[in-house]
């Protein structure tokens, strides 16, 4: 038994100073801008690798130089308790699960009528296939926008156990050390608005061709839109989506609440 808790040992050292240079990381963030995310590193190695250019635009903007304008319209569409909440949203939470079970039960009801229409059946001459599988239903988060940036900085992209409870640990030490504005002027430098598009500034000019903090209350609302599926968005910016649901957001912006 000794070489098993031997092994023990070092994974909890391991995961003990992996924690501990989380902590450094975030505490250094205080006063120095991160220069580039997990999400970025791993987006500049799959484009470099699959593409012959890597196409990248980032340019850092300080807190005040951004339009409140996004800043109220990532709050309201990503997330409308920011101002508020301690890093997680326990209600949004709850209803994502609820929505997300409630979509299990169905597509699972579907599958089941599916399957009893069409039985697979042995005939004299050939097998009759199995009914289709019905599409799996989307996945509803419910993360916040601190919750985003944990990941985003530090994390890959796979849904485990063991990274999600990784992430609430990023997200709670987040909230404990930084502002809730420099939390948000990391988070709006950094997330991503298309394939090598990163950050408010390379978006406004990307899209707009205009400073980001020269941003109108619908352009604003039109980049915060993108935000769940930038690269889809990216192809179709003036899409009717796109558009109805940014002029539902920029109706929004004043009640959005700022830190």
């Amino acid at each position: 038994m000794k070489p098993f808790w031997r092994w023990l040992s070092l994974v909890a050292v391991a995961m003990l100073l992996l924690q501990l240079f989380f902590v450094v990381r975030v505490v250094a963030m205080l006063v120095i801008d991160p220069q580039s995310t997990a999400f970025q590193r791993s987006e500049a190695w799959r484009v470099a690798t699959q593409k012959d250019a890597l196409r990248w635009r980032q340019q850092w903007l300080p807190y005040d130089k951004i339009s409140s304008h996004l800043k109220r319209a990532v709050i309201a569409s990503e997330d409308d308790g920011f101002a508020n909440h301690d890093g997680v949203d326990w209600n949004a939470l709850e209803k994502a699960w609820e929505k997300n079970a409630k979509a299990e039960e169905q597509a699972a009801r579907a599958q089941a009528r599916l399957d009893a229409r069409n039985p697979p059946r042995v005939t004299a001459n050939a097998a009759r296939p199995p009914a289709k599988a019905v599409k799996a239903p989307k996945v509803v988060g419910g993360s916040t926008i601190t919750q985003q940036l944990a990941k985003n900085l530090f994390l890959s992209g796979e849904r485990t156990m063991l990274r999600k409870g990784q992430e609430f640990f990023l997200t709670l030490l987040l909230e404990a050390v930084l502002s809730k504005e420099r939390i948000l002027e990391i988070y709006l430098n950094n997330v991503e608005w298309g394939e090598g598009v990163f950050g408010a500034e390379a978006a406004a000019q990307h899209y707009f061709r205009k400073p980001a903090a020269k941003l109108s209350s619908y352009e604003a609302a039109r980049l915060a839109v993108m935000l769940p599926r930038p690269k889809y968005f990216e192809k179709l910016p003036n899409s009717s989506y796109v558009a109805g649901r940014a002029a539902s957001i920029a109706r929004r912006l004043q009640g959005a609440e700022l830190p």
